[in-house]
């Protein structure tokens, strides 16, 4: 793996419903970008389980992600993907995070871990090569696997760390979800709102340490993407180096007030049912929480979370 073969790596992190599945759409609809879900699911959701592209064929028959497995192993069939959950499980999880924040790590580790990236290596490269785009946006959100992937010093790696207002988190949460991606149907995980908030508070701080060990980070909220997607769109490309210019951000604009963009067939492994949506979709902010959360949740998330609502400056906005 040379360094003239790995794209630039736009790493989407955040707790869940925090608006992450929009923001990678968005960038995505970019010249050289290329958006692809959530990575750190494809060895399952994928390769094992076969569940739907984004663009609504099963992963193994889509000719994108055909193509990918081929450049990056040979075939998909040829990956050990149990090798690669026992990897994930010995070095991605967020109890490692600690260690992998360190200087070092002891050689058995650091083993496990360049074995572990070699696999997201290969196939970020193949993303790269089979769409022609200098950049791949991985919106897996996890921050433990961001963490892993500093360690890759070949890789130009820069970190959205999209936040949302934690009361509006925990209540999407709490809801059902389809998972339509899926061939055996189903619903997306639920959380209790003391759960959603206490995993809220673990991802963001972990994220701002991320920061805090000289990844390029850059911190975006949810509310201010919705209210001006362009402008959101824009300070992220400039802070990844993504040219933007001309009719680049056609895919944006108002109409009698209502912001909306217009959104093309991706090739997402993963992800929110969002990425299967295409045309033009309107871009407002969902606020569902403020009138169908009860009093007591909305109180017990916020004395939860209190602190770094008040960082990302959500403490004086009424709840």
């Amino acid at each position: 793996m040379t360094e003239s073969a790995l794209p630039r790596v736009l790493y989407l992190g955040g707790l869940g419903r925090s608006g992450t599945t929009l923001l990678e759409r968005l960038m995505g609809e970019l010249p050289t970008v290329c958006s692809v879900g959530e990575i750190v699911h494809v060895w399952q959701r994928g390769v094992v389980e076969g569940e739907l592209c984004g663009c609504g064929q099963p992963f193994g028959i889509c000719p994108f992600w055909r193509q990918v497995g081929q450049l990056a192993f040979g075939s998909w069939d040829d990956v050990d993907v149990a090798r690669v959950a026992e990897l994930r499980h010995s070095v991605d999880r967020n109890r490692y995070i600690p260690l992998l924040a360190s200087p070092v790590v002891p050689r058995t580790v650091r083993a496990k871990l360049d074995e572990y990236l070699d696999y997201y290596l290969r196939v970020y490269s193949a993303i790269a090569a089979v769409s022609g785009c200098s950049t791949v946006v991985d919106s897996s959100k996890h921050a433990s696997l961001a963490f892993c992937l500093r360690w890759q010093s070949e890789l130009d790696l820069r970190v959205v760390h999209v936040v949302r207002d934690s009361r509006a988190v925990a209540f999407s949460w709490g809801q059902s979800v389809l998972r339509p991606d899926a061939s055996s149907g189903g619903y997306m995980a639920k959380y209790k709102p003391a759960t959603a908030a206490m995993h809220w508070t673990a991802q963001n701080l972990a994220l701002q340490h991320l920061a805090g060990r000289g990844v390029p980070t850059l911190r975006v909220r949810y509310e201010d993407l919705v209210a001006a997607p362009a402008l959101t769109v824009s300070r992220i490309a400039d802070f990844a180096g993504i040219a933007t210019g001309g009719a680049s951000l056609g895919f944006l604009g108002t109409e009698d007030g209502a912001r909306w963009a217009a959104l093309g067939p991706t090739h997402t492994a993963s992800g929110n049912p969002m990425r299967f949506t295409t045309g033009r979709i309107t871009i407002r902010s969902d606020e569902r929480w403020r009138t169908g959360m009860p009093a007591g949740d909305r109180n017990t998330v916020t004395a939860l979370t209190l602190p770094l609502l008040a960082r990302y400056g959500y403490a004086g906005r009424a709840a």
